[in-house]
């Protein structure tokens, strides 16, 4: 499947959630029913407790959902996860941060935040929110010391599968659901626990005692569904979370090494602290708990290795097993071994250089970077100077540094749009903007400014709300400065405002659209018609490539080719009904966007970049330097 299908596929576990959840409060209702007939035998007691039921069930499930709105953040300090800075100086942590940011690169999405459980000597790792723009990566311990870099490549690029395809919307909800199903159970232990209900052992088991008992048990009924729609839900994401990080770094070596080593250390993946991870057992890169097969969230660990390595053998499993057991891996050290300090990058390409792309060819790209696309965003990440760098991970010039990528190259449109951020944040990051463009980024080469904004988003969302705030105003008072604004310009600015509005309250905007392409005919056609007019500058030209694109969305009847008098200004009015579209309308909707900025057979390298920013702006990640 690719990026679209597994977000339908996605979409349509989220509805099959919903069927799971009302089946199992009904066979809730169903036992408290039987539970309140047997000691009443009141039909007005069974309508009561069956309301009653309903009601802490789902307000359960809302009150859990209400206190994972921080996202990502939320979990991973529920696990104990400690935040890695972004100038960690230890070697392990570097390691991981550089191998996250590469895959982010790769991928073209933001850098997410990095944890670290420090107190987890096992080999496991998870990622948790609601959008890319608030997810968080985090790694136990274990497995920073445990993996070599290949491994370790491969956990988190499995991690960031899960990113990409919608799954890490679905888990964070399916902790909320879970808990409503468990809060008759959870209040029934309540009840028992503190002061075994307040009565004297001598006056007998009470009515509250033998209720909250009652509740115990009906608790296993939700506790057994609750098993078993985790176990449904995540073991075939899992399965294909595992094929998906093999497409990111086209090797299965590193995945499957990692997975060995789960297999063969004492302690493999299970957690020290069971009761938090059960909870979130359904997110863990590999068994935190220990289920049994039934309730499995993970296929079996020889199948899941066998499966990137099919010559791989149960015996082999023994003797790594018996090696291990005397001398436990060191990824440090193998990585010194492997030589991985020894490698060497490319240049980049050279800025008109033409790039060869197809609509299909594109489409299938998005969200599922390769190989290649791997070994530039190394390339990518080593041409950045440390200077932009530098300025990308302290808070105190991130802004600043965000700004100057929007900066115009004229002089006198530069001093506006200077005055415009000194407006809203202060005359310091004004004026701090304005040299950051004019010494660093003026003659940046183009693909490097969407990976810079991506290292520094981490840093960015880490402000304060106001400033925050402020920061978006100046934004789109800088990109509004002069109708002279580029289309990537405009594209990479609303990008930024979209990512810190997602950021500042992920759970509102979480979602996978479902509105059709002839609901939003009009907005294609707008879009379309602004790439076409941005990219050619004869009429005959615009209308050309005004039609190549709408072939593929709208190849019987479409709106006339009619560029919008305000140019590119005119999208703001478009992106949210675009973005609402089905994950297969959007296939569509890319394809058609390439063959528009494609039409003349010829994409350089600053064309490329701004059809990366428009799928990102859509929230299709396209992996850098398109052609193979």
């Amino acid at each position: 499947m690719n990026f679209f299908e597994q977000q339908a596929a996605a979409r349509r576990a989220s509805t099959w959630l919903v069927v799971l959840f009302v089946l199992a409060v009904v066979a809730i209702v169903a036992a408290v029913d039987l539970v309140a007939w047997t000691m009443t035998h009141s039909t007005n007691a069974l309508v009561f407790f069956g309301i009653a039921t309903i009601a802490t069930i789902v307000l359960g499930s809302l009150y859990r959902i209400a206190s994972l709105g921080d996202g990502g953040d939320a979990v991973a300090r529920q696990l104990g996860g400690v935040l890695v800075p972004e100038d960690a100086t230890d070697p392990g942590l570097r390691r991981l941060r550089n191998v996250v940011e590469e895959i982010s690169i790769a991928s073209g999405v933001p850098v997410p935040k990095i944890y670290v459980l420090e107190q987890e000597s096992a080999i496991n790792a998870f990622a948790a929110g609601y959008t890319p723009s608030d997810a968080v990566i985090a790694v136990t311990r274990g497995a920073l010391d445990r993996l070599n870099r290949d491994e370790l490549q491969g956990v988190v690029a499995h991690e960031f599968s899960h990113i990409l395809n919608g799954d890490m919307r679905l888990n964070i909800r399916l902790i909320g659901v879970l808990f409503g199903i468990l809060m008759i159970g959870l209040i029934g232990r309540k009840i028992l626990v503190s002061g075994r209900t307040g009565l004297r052992i001598g006056r007998g088991i009470g009515i509250a005692s033998i209720a909250a008992l009652a509740a115990l048990v009906i608790g296993y009924v939700g506790l057994f569904f609750a098993r078993m729609i985790k176990a449904g839900v995540s073991r075939s994401r899992e399965s294909l979370a595992d094929a998906s990080a093999v497409q990111f770094t086209r090797q299965t070596t590193g995945l499957a090494g990692a997975l060995k080593k789960i297999a063969g250390v004492r302690g493999g993946s299970l957690l020290d602290d069971r009761g938090e991870a059960e909870e979130v057992s359904h997110m863990l890169f590999g068994d935190g708990v220990g289920f049994s097969a039934l309730f499995a969230t993970h296929p079996p660990l020889l199948k899941r290795i066998q499966a990137l390595d099919p010559s791989f053998r149960g015996e082999e499993l023994e003797r790594l097993k018996a090696t291990w057991r005397s001398a436990p891996p060191n990824g440090m050290q193998e990585d010194l071994a492997l030589g991985f300090d020894e490698e060497r990058r490319h240049p980049l390409p050279d800025v008109q250089r033409d790039i060869r792309v197809t609509p299909t060819r594109v489409a299938a790209q998005v969200a599922l970077p390769g190989a290649d696309d791997y070994r530039r965003a190394d390339t990518i990440a080593g041409a950045i100077p440390e200077a932009l760098r530098d300025l990308a991970a302290h808070r105190e010039s991130v802004m600043a540094l965000l700004l100057a990528l929007l900066i115009d190259s004229d002089e006198d449109l530069a001093a506006r749009q200077q005055h415009e951020i000194a407006a809203r944040l202060g005359d310091e990051v004004g004026d701090h903007a304005l040299r950051v463009h004019q010494q660093l980024v003026a003659d940046l080469h183009p693909m490097l400014r969407m990976p810079l904004a991506a290292l520094a988003f981490p840093v960015l969302r880490l402000r304060p709300r106001p400033q925050l705030d402020a920061f978006m105003a100046a934004i789109d008072a800088v990109v509004k400065a002069d109708d002279r604004v580029s289309l990537f310009e405009y594209c990479l600015g609303r990008l930024l405002t979209v990512q810190v509005i997602e950021s500042l309250e992920p759970a509102r905007h979480a979602r996978i659209g479902w509105r059709k392409l002839d609901g939003a005919r009009n907005e294609v056609a707008l879009l379309l018609a602004v790439v076409a007019q941005a990219g050619n500058t004869d009429l005959l030209l615009a209308q050309r490539a005004y039609l190549a694109g709408m072939q593929h969305v709208f190849p019987q009847q479409h709106p006339p080719y009619a560029p919008p008098a305000q140019g590119v200004l005119a999208l703001d009015q478009a992106w949210e009904v675009l973005d609402a579209l089905h994950p297969l309308a959007k296939q569509s909707l890319v394809e058609a966007v390439t063959a528009a900025i494609s039409h003349d057979d010829r994409v350089d390298v600053a064309e490329a970049e701004l059809l990366r920013t428009i799928c990102a702006v859509l929230h299709c990640p396209l992996p850098p330097m398109l052609d193979r």
